[in-house]
């Protein structure tokens, strides 16, 4: 359903015929580590996540998965274990 408490004509999870369903009844304002993103939107009463309803929780454990403004750190993910057993067999292999 569309938002009608403070994201008017946003597609939203938590609304309900009841109203929002989320807690406290409404969304958190962004953070100052949302500056930038893409998914933050102004609206009359602030400016709110389109994606994220509390982005405080999003942010809490390091970047938001939903930030398109933060890039991912992928150390350590280049660099695979190298066998060296199995290195020398290909090397020996080699110089045949």
């Amino acid at each position: 359903m569309q938002c009608a408490t403070f994201k008017q004509g946003i597609e939203c999870a938590f609304m309900t015929n009841k109203g929002c369903t989320f807690n406290g009844g409404r969304c958190h304002a962004v953070v100052e580590s949302c500056n930038g993103c893409g998914k933050a939107q102004t609206f009359e009463q602030g400016v709110f996540c389109t994606v994220a309803p509390n982005p405080v929780a999003k942010w809490s454990r390091g970047n938001c998965n939903f930030a398109t403004h933060a890039s991912r750190s992928t150390a350590g993910q280049d660099e695979k274990m190298l066998n060296p057993l199995k290195a020398s067999k290909r090397a020996a292999s080699g110089k045949r």
